[in-house]
C-alpha cells in the first residue's frame, strides 16, 4: 500500500481540501483518483471504476485493462504472399509503352501478377538516349533517371553516385552511370532488412551471388536517404548454423583479361528507401550480360566485347533509346533468385477482457429460449447457466463496433467460471 507523507501529503491534502469546498456536494470519482493519481507512481495508482459486475451486453474498461503504445518489430518475406523468395521475373505490356524507356516494371507472374520491383538504367549525361540531333522530340530518359535518383539520394553536395573502391577506405569511383532496382513500396512497407537479402545475376559470362555488407542493423553511412551498405559478392549461408559470408568486395576485372572495373565495388545499397543500386562495370566485368531470348526491346550488338557506359558501346547509342536497363532484367531473370525480407514496426495495442463469474452467463441467441413465454430451453438454466463464448467486440463510448476478435475455440463460461481473453490490435 503506496503512502504519501510529508510535503507531499501535505499538498495532496490542501488540494483534496480545496476540491471538496468547490464541489458543493457533487463529487467525481474520476476527478478525486485524478488529483490522487497526481501523487502516486504508476504501479500504485488508483482506477476510478469500480469491480461491480455487468449487467448488459457492453462492459467498460478499467483503466489497467488497456495496454496501448507497444511497438513490435515485425519481418517477413518482401515478395507477395509474403514469400521470401522469387524465382519469377516477368515483364508486361507497360516495357513496350513510352515508359519502357525509362524503367522496366517486374511481375511475379506472366499474366494479373502483381509489381514486385522496377529496373531503370541511368547515366548522368544521358547516353543510351536519343539525341536532339536525331530526334527533336528526344526526352533522354536515361538523364532523367539519374537525376531522379540523385535528388532522391543524394546530397545537394553531391553531383554524382559514388561507388566504393579498394583504393582505401573513404575512397570511391564517381560514376557516370548505374542499374537501380527499385523495389515496390507495397512490398517494402517500411525498409528492406539489411543483411537479409541476396541476388543472384547470370550472364555470358557465368553468375554471381550479391549480398549488403551489413552484417549487422547500423551502417557505417548515414546519408539522407537514411541507411547506406555497400553491396558485395557473398551468401546469406540460409539453412546452416553460419553467418552471411563475403566472397569479394571489388572486382578483379573481367575473365576475359580485359581491366575494366578492376577494384570497383558492385553497388550501394538503401534499405529506408527499398533500392540497391549496382555498378554497371563492375557487374559486365564480372557476368557479362546475355540477352534473354525472344525479347523484342532489347538493343542489339555483342554484349561480350564493349562495356555499356561508353560512347558507341550497345547502352549508349544516339540514334535510339536503348532500353539499357533490359540487360539487367535479363540478367535477374536468368539468375533466377531474388531472395529478401522486409521490417516494419507495428504499433499494438493490448486489451485485457474480463468475465467474472457473475457475467456474461446468458445469451442472446434465439435458440436459447423456447415459447411464447421466452423460457429458457433448457430448464437448468435458470439457476444454472452454460454458454460459450466465441466472440468478442471492441466498441466506441457510442457503442459502434470497431473491431472483432474470435476465440480458436469456443470457451466455457458459467457462474462458476471466470474468462480471462487478452485481445491484441496490431496496426
Amino acid at each position: 500500500m503506496a503512502e504519501i507523507a510529508g510535503q507531499q501529503g501535505a499538498a495532496l491534502t490542501n488540494e483534496l481540501a480545496q476540491y471538496l469546498q468547490n464541489a458543493d456536494g457533487e463529487l467525481s470519482s474520476e476527478e478525486l483518483t485524478g488529483i490522487i493519481n497526481e501523487y502516486l507512481s504508476g504501479g500504485d495508482q488508483l482506477t476510478a471504476e469500480g469491480t461491480s459486475a455487468a449487467s448488459g451486453i457492453y462492459k467498460r474498461f478499467n483503466e489497467f485493462d488497456q495496454v496501448t503504445g507497444k511497438v513490435e518489430i515485425v519481418t517477413t518475406g518482401l515478395w507477395t504472399g509474403d514469400t521470401g523468395s522469387l524465382a519469377q521475373h516477368h515483364t508486361g505490356s507497360q516495357a513496350q509503352s513510352s515508359s519502357g524507356d525509362y524503367f522496366y516494371n517486374i511481375f511475379n507472374t506472366a499474366s494479373n501478377g502483381e509489381v514486385q520491383y522496377a529496373v531503370a538504367y541511368g547515366h548522368i549525361s544521358g547516353s543510351g538516349s536519343v539525341s536532339l540531333a536525331v530526334n527533336d522530340d528526344a526526352k533522354f530518359p536515361t538523364k532523367a533517371t539519374y537525376m531522379q535518383y540523385r535528388s532522391l539520394l543524394l546530397g545537394q553536395e553531391d553531383s554524382h553516385f559514388t561507388f566504393p573502391s579498394a583504393s582505401g577506405v573513404g575512397s570511391g569511383v564517381d560514376a557516370d552511370d548505374f542499374f537501380v532496382i527499385n523495389v515496390a513500396r507495397a512490398r517494402y512497407k517500411e525498409q528492406l532488412d539489411a543483411g537479409n537479402w541476396s541476388l543472384k545475376l547470370s550472364g555470358s559470362r557465368g553468375a554471381i551471388t550479391l549480398i549488403d555488407d551489413s552484417g549487422k542493423k547500423f551502417s557505417d553511412t548515414v546519408g539522407k536517404s537514411g541507411r547506406v551498405f555497400d553491396v558485395v559478392s557473398g551468401s546469406l549461408n540460409l539453412g546452416s548454423s553460419s553467418p552471411a559470408s563475403i566472397d569479394s568486395r571489388y572486382t578483379s576485372g573481367s575473365t576475359d583479361g580485359r581491366s575494366m572495373a578492376v577494384g570497383q565495388g558492385y553497388g550501394v545499397f538503401y534499405p529506408d528507401q527499398g533500392i540497391i543500386l549496382l555498378n554497371p562495370e563492375a557487374i559486365e566485368s564480372e557476368i557479362g550480360f546475355s540477352c534473354h531470348t525472344g525479347s523484342t526491346s532489347a538493343p542489339s550488338g555483342s554484349e561480350d566485347t564493349t562495356r555499356f557506359s561508353v560512347t558507341g558501346s550497345d547502352f549508349t547509342g544516339s540514334n535510339a533509346d536503348a532500353k539499357a536497363h533490359h540487360w539487367i532484367y535479363a540478367a535477374i531473370k536468368n539468375g533466377a533468385d531474388f531472395e529478401a525480407r522486409r521490417t516494419e514496426n507495428v504499433s499494438t495495442s493490448h486489451y485485457f477482457v474480463r468475465a467474472q463469474n457473475r457475467e456474461f452467463n446468458f445469451s442472446n441467441n434465439p435458440t436459447f429460449v423456447s415459447g411464447s413465454d421466452n423460457a429458457f430451453a433448457v430448464s437448468s438454466f435458470k439457476r444454472d447457466p452454460r454458454v460459450y463464448i466465441t466472440t468478442i467486440g471492441l466498441f466506441n463510448n457510442a457503442n459502434e463496433m470497431l473491431a472483432v476478435a474470435k476465440t480458436s475455440q469456443p470457451i466455457a463460461k458459467s457462474f462458476d467460471k471466470e474468462v480471462l481473453v487478452k485481445v491484441k490490435l496490431d496496426f
